[in-house]
């Protein structure tokens, strides 16, 4: 097991398998943003779920968010997307890409739309694990919070998520596509 050079830096009465330190910062842009996804990805080990609007802003449409996805879903046995947005149309137009990675990995990947109940949620999430997340404060705005390593403060949202998952109906599937 290696440790990182900050890990080395701290006291003797850390042991190295401690629990890292939560990171949290706030991001401005929505480049950081699609930077911030893929950082979350790849840290992704078992869990990865996504709200969001429609998909639209946050590079999902691309081929490295796809690799990405596909590296994610290979590292761990088990490994699953859940993926959750208002409307599809976006996905299914100009996401070519993620729809090859639903395709091949339909029994990993599960899709929904929102149901009425949810419709007025506006703050896009990513969370990996339970542990990373993306919030992104409102979706006609740049400003997102990102947090690495920091559960308690995933908690909050992963609750948001879930309210927003029990609404939700089948959006799209690997099996079943552009009906």
């Amino acid at each position: 097991s290696s440790t990182t050079g900050t890990a080395m830096a701290g006291s003797t009465s850390t042991p190295p398998d401690e629990a890292p330190r939560p990171v949290e910062t706030t991001l401005a842009s929505i480049a950081e943003q699609v930077e911030a996804i893929d950082a979350l990805v790849d840290r992704a080990r078992a869990r990865l779920r996504v709200f969001d609007v429609d998909l639209s802003q946050g590079g999902w449409h691309t081929a490295d968010r796809a690799e990405r996805l596909v590296a994610f879903l290979r590292r761990a046995r088990g490994a699953r997307v859940e993926i959750i947005v208002h409307d599809t149309r976006y996905l299914e137009q100009s996401c070519a890409r993620l729809i090859v990675v639903l395709r091949q990995y339909g029994h990993a990947i599960t899709v929904y739309r929102t149901g009425v109940e949810a419709r007025k949620a506006l703050d896009p999430l990513v969370i990996a694990d339970d542990r990373h997340f993306l919030h992104r404060f409102h979706v006609d705005g740049p400003r997102a919070a990102l947090a690495f390593d920091a559960p308690l403060a995933a908690r909050p949202l992963v609750t948001r998520f879930e309210e927003i998952w029990a609404t939700g109906e089948p959006g799209l599937s690997g099996t079943v596509l552009g009906l």
